[in-house]
């Protein structure tokens, strides 16, 4: 089973910056593509990143240019790079894991991790 822990969010002023970590357990990292999302009081749950196994990356409209998604496969680990944050990026946190580079969908989630931004 491929667990997924998301850490690294919190409190943080707007402008500020905050770096998330996921670590997926299991041999296979290298060849996952991971995502992270995030959901917002009161609204769906918005793509915000994707990286695949080659490292080529996709950018939600809303965190282009402030957001940046990294994979350290030695590490088994995804991070996201969060700057110029604003109150509208408050919300919980998911990294997502799924073994098929063509699929939209993801087969793993975890917990979430809170990123609160205050102005």
């Amino acid at each position: 089973q491929v667990q997924l822990v998301e850490s690294g969010g919190g409190l943080v002023q707007a402008g500020g910056s905050l770096r998330l970590s996921c670590v997926v357990s299991g041999r296979t990292f290298s060849r996952y593509r991971m995502g992270w999302f995030r959901q917002g009081p009161g609204k769906e749950r918005e793509f915000v990143a994707t990286i695949w196994s080659g490292g080529s990356t996709l950018y939600g409209d809303s965190v282009k240019g402030r957001f940046t998604i990294s994979r350290d496969n030695a590490k088994n680990t995804v991070y996201l790079q969060m700057n110029s944050l604003n109150p509208e990026d408050t919300a919980i946190y998911y990294c997502a894991a799924d073994p098929d580079p063509g699929s939209k969908g993801y087969s793993y989630w975890g917990q979430g991790t809170q990123v609160t931004v205050s102005s």
